[in-house]
């Protein structure tokens, strides 16, 4: 797959050009190559990658059109035309991320491209996935939990090599309670809720 193909198009030709008519068509076929890219056949990690780098480019092309005292940000067509494309662009990456990827030609020997980056440890993120198939709260706890593990593992980014073996190790843990991150989760959140009751008081 061309990872070029959104932003080698006649959109990004004419974000640089006044000609507001010619913007506005070169948009709507920009908005067309998404869509067909999304619904054809294309490996779903190719396209995150080639919409992940779209991205990027029109985030520049806001930043610098921002930053030029020259440009009217409320009525310069080619800023106004750029902000909207990465606001689609940006929408289409979230919807994205919350499919299941079914093709069997997507797992197979593709890297991992994920939007969020997760920064605890993996024995954490495992006792977390355990906690949501014992509250049933991923398709009524029906889902394997190796299934999603590896699900949960794609959309952050980090390797679970063997779920199981971390849950033992959660079970040898000493202390009373053996879930150290649900209950630092548990804990943090009250705490937050209680400290935003604390606010709302002072604010009457």
């Amino acid at each position: 797959m061309d990872y070029f193909i959104l932003t080698d198009t006649e959109f990004f030709r004419q974000i640089t050009d006044k000609d507001e008519c010619k913007l506005t068509s070169a948009y709507c076929d920009f908005i067309k190559t998404v869509f067909d890219l999304c619904t054809g056949s294309v490996s779903r990690y190719e396209l995150l990658f080639a919409m992940t780098y779209t991205e990027t480019e029109l985030q520049s092309l806001c930043e610098t059109c921002r930053l030029n005292p020259n440009i009217n940000k409320e009525s310069d067509p080619c800023f106004l035309y750029t902000r909207k494309a990465l606001s689609f662009i940006r929408h289409t990456l979230k919807h994205m991320q919350t499919q299941v990827l079914t093709s069997p030609s997507d797992n197979i020997n593709q890297p991992s491209i994920a939007l969020y980056r997760w920064t605890g440890s993996t024995v954490e993120l495992v006792e977390l996935i355990y906690g949501l198939v014992e509250m049933r709260s991923v398709d009524n706890g029906e889902t394997p939990i190796t299934e999603l593990a590896s699900f949960i593992s794609l959309q952050f980014g980090i390797e679970i090599k063997d779920c199981y073996s971390a849950y033992v190790d959660m079970k040898r843990r000493k202390n009373d309670s053996r879930t150290y991150y649900l209950d630092k989760m548990r804990e943090r959140l009250n705490r937050r809720m209680q400290l935003d009751d604390e606010r709302e008081q002072m604010r009457k």
